[in-house]
């Protein structure tokens, strides 16, 4: 989650001061032993108080590889970065959760491509109703005639992580 680039929907957020604060205290409370740093278990217990869930040994391993290698860990700067941008991809995915649920009217957890019609008279009523079932077909990734939250998530990201 940590690799999601939210930049496109983020942009000119600013960071709220008791954000940083509370990052600031759970970055002093890793580092009981004063280094200046956390380590890979370190920033793993960081997560897990910031967050409420463990990072896999793969997201553990690209946020160590990403960082300053002249130090044995994560500096403060560094995990505040980190956490602005968690915290961005965190908002943005609570967004596309939304608007997926403003969709599912009838509260199924997936899309037909009537909730798709619906949907998209609101936003685009003159969009030509060939598009709309071009939209969805695209969507439906597995061509079962629903959208579920992993394709919509998919579709709403696409194209993202190419910067």
């Amino acid at each position: 989650m940590f690799a999601a680039d939210p930049r496109a929907w983020c942009m000119g957020r600013e960071v709220r001061p008791s954000d940083r604060r509370k990052w600031v205290k759970v970055f002093e409370a890793c580092d009981e032993d004063k280094k200046g740093y956390l380590s890979r278990e370190d920033f793993k217990v960081a997560v897990v108080m910031l967050f409420g869930y463990k990072p896999t040994k793969i997201e553990a391993d690209s946020v160590m590889t990403s960082v300053n290698s002249n130090t044995s860990g994560i500096c403060l700067e560094e995990f505040i970065k980190l956490m602005e941008k968690k915290k961005a991809a965190q908002l943005y995915q609570n967004e596309i959760r939304q608007i997926f649920t403003a969709f599912d009217r009838q509260y199924r957890g997936f899309l037909t491509l009537e909730d798709f019609k619906k949907a998209f008279k609101q936003v685009a009523p003159k969009l030509p109703e060939r598009i709309v079932l071009e939209a969805f077909r695209e969507v439906d990734q597995d061509s079962d005639g629903h959208v579920s939250f992993k394709d919509f998530e998919y579709a709403m990201n696409y194209g993202q992580n190419e910067a």
